[in-house]
């Protein structure tokens, strides 16, 4: 089996914190999927999905993914990228 080496999670500016928070939220509010690049595990990961919900003051969000239809909690700081599908 082949393993993938391990990523350092890349540190991300204000400014990019930023557009993933209002994209999080317009994604909310529209209920337009979008893919999300996260970091687990020493990995990044993208899926598609739909936000549903978003708490920036609790550092977390909930969003069901495409393909089990399954809600995911994750931490606001995993996130690298998030964009419209």
């Amino acid at each position: 089996m082949n393993k993938q080496p391990e990523a350092s999670q890349p540190l991300l500016t204000e400014e990019q914190m930023e557009q993933i928070n209002f994209t999080l939220i317009e994604a909310l509010h529209t209920n337009k999927q979008v893919y999300l690049t996260y970091y687990k595990n020493g990995h990044r990961i993208t899926e598609t999905g739909f936000i549903q919900f978003v708490d920036s003051l609790g550092n977390l969000f909930v969003f069901i993914d495409e393909v089990f239809e399954l809600k995911n909690k994750m931490r606001l700081s995993e996130l690298i990228d998030v964009r419209f599908v």
